[in-house]
C-alpha cells in the first residue's frame, strides 16, 4: 500500500501544476497521495471531467521509475513515510519527498548545519573543522551543502572525527556539483547520507541552491555561519532558519559586515566565539523540546 502511495505522489508531482509545497500539505493532511492524484487528474487543464482519467497507468509508470532509482542506490522518502525526517516535517515549506543516497538514521534529528563561503580563508576552514569536530564529540550530526570551502571542511572534519555528516545538495543525486567533490559525495553516500529534494537527474540551477538551503535548515536543529560574504548563499539559509524558528549562530568575526550586524537584531540569532557556546545554547534551547516533538 505504501509503495502505491509513493508512486502516486511521484505521479502527482510529475503531472501537477501547483507548487510542490501545496502538494506536500495536501498529501500530508489527507494521508493519501492516490486520492490527491485522482483529484488532479479530474481537474486537468482547468476543467472538471465527469469521467476522470484512470490513475493506474500513471501510477504504474511512477512505480517503474522508483524501481530504477532503487537500482541506482537511490531511496525515495515521502511525507507519508514514517522515516521522513521529523525536523523537516515540522517546517511549513517541507518538500513532499526527498531522495537519499546512503541511509538516514534516527540520530540525524540531532544535527546542526555548518555552512559558509566557497572562497573561504584558511582561518575560516580551520574554524569550520573545529566546530564540526566539537559537534561530533557532543553527539551531533553535521549537515552541510557539499560546496567547496566551508562546507567541504565541515564534511571532512566530521568524517575524520568518526561522526555522521549529511550532505544536502542542490542537484539531483546523479549529479555532482562541484565536480571536484564527486569523490567526497560518493564517500558520504557510502558512510552516511546525501540528500536531495530534486529529481535524481536534475542539474544545478540558480533556483536549486536556495531551495537546498531551506531544506538543510528544516533538517537541522540550528545553523552555524562560519564565514560568509554579503552575496553568500549561507545568508539565505540563515533567513530560512530564523523563519523556521531554528537558531542561527554567527561566528563573532562576521560582525565586521553590516548584514551580519543587522541579523543580530533578529530573535534567534546568537553571536558566538567558541564551539562550546554553540552546543551550550542548543542544549539549553532543546531542554524543553522546543523544536521537535
Amino acid at each position: 500500500m505504501m509503495a502505491r502511495e509513493s508512486a502516486a505522489l511521484v505521479a502527482l508531482l510529475r503531472l501537477g501544476r501547483s507548487p510542490w509545497r501545496r502538494y506536500a500539505e495536501l498529501v500530508d493532511n489527507a494521508g493519501s497521495a492516490v486520492s490527491a492524484l485522482q483529484q488532479e487528474l479530474a481537474h486537468r487543464d482547468g476543467q472538471t471531467s465527469l469521467l476522470p482519467e484512470d490513475p493506474e497507468p500513471v501510477i504504474a509508470r511512477a512505480s517503474a521509475e522508483i524501481e530504477r532509482w532503487r537500482a541506482d542506490g537511490i531511496t525515495l522518502v515521502t511525507v507519508l513515510d514514517h522515516d521522513y525526517p521529523q525536523n523537516l516535517r515540522a517546517v511549513h515549506d517541507r518538500p513532499p519527498l526527498i531522495f537519499v543516497a546512503g541511509r538516514l538514521e534516527r540520530s540525524d534529528e540531532r544535527s546542526v548545519a555548518v555552512v559558509g563561503a566557497r572562497s573561504a580563508s584558511r582561518d575560516g576552514l580551520n574554524r569550520a573543522g573545529e566546530i564540526a569536530d566539537h559537534l561530533v564529540r557532543r553527539g551531533y550530526a553535521v549537515a552541510s551543502g557539499l560546496a567547496t570551502g566551508i562546507d567541504t571542511a565541515a564534511h571532512l572534519a566530521t568524517l575524520g572525527a568518526g561522526g555522521r555528516t549529511l550532505a544536502v545538495i542542490g542537484t539531483g543525486l546523479t549529479h555532482s556539483y562541484p565536480p571536484q567533490n564527486a569523490a567526497l559525495q560518493r564517500r558520504i553516500a557510502s558512510e552516511c547520507a546525501v540528500i536531495s529534494q530534486f529529481w535524481p537527474d536534475s542539474p544545478p540551477s540558480r533556483q536549486s541552491f536556495p531551495m537546498r538551503n531551506a531544506v538543510m535548515s528544516g533538517l537541522t536543529l540550528g545553523t552555524v555561519l562560519v564565514e560568509a560574504s554579503p552575496t553568500s548563499g549561507a545568508r539565505i539559509q540563515a533567513r530560512r532558519a530564523l523563519a523556521h524558528g531554528r537558531p542561527v549562530f554567527l561566528i563573532e568575526s562576521l560582525l565586521s559586515q553590516s548584514w551580519a550586524r543587522e541579523l543580530t537584531a533578529q530573535p534567534g540569532t546568537h553571536v558566538v566565539s567558541s564551539p562550546e557556546q554553540i552546543t551550550s545554547a542548543l542544549e539549553r534551547l532543546n531542554s524543553s523540546d522546543a523544536l521537535v516533538r
